[in-house]
């Protein structure tokens, strides 16, 4: 059975594809079980995305920064005039 991924040219393979359509690399030249795909840059197995991820971009979301002071002033002033027509 054929990789996912040509251990040549890094093409991606049909399913039950006897050669690569990209660079005609079969089982005897270049997929075979102990083919080599260290040159490919691929990921190896025991890839952890999420700590990838973590280390890349940050460990928490985005923090909301600005005008947060805004919704407290505008929620009194709501309800002050709730109050205020109330006691009328």
């Amino acid at each position: 059975m054929p990789p996912d991924t040509c251990p040549n040219c890094g093409a991606a393979l049909p399913r039950k594809a006897k050669a690569c359509p990209e660079c005609g690399a079969d089982e005897t030249s270049g997929w075979s079980e102990t083919g080599d795909t260290g040159h490919l840059g691929l990921p190896e197995e025991d890839f952890d995305f999420a700590e990838f991820a973590r280390q890349e971009f940050g460990g928490g979301g985005p923090k909301p920064r600005g005008i947060h002071w805004f919704w407290w002033v505008a929620a009194v002033l709501v309800l002050a005039v709730m109050v205020w027509f109330l006691i009328l």
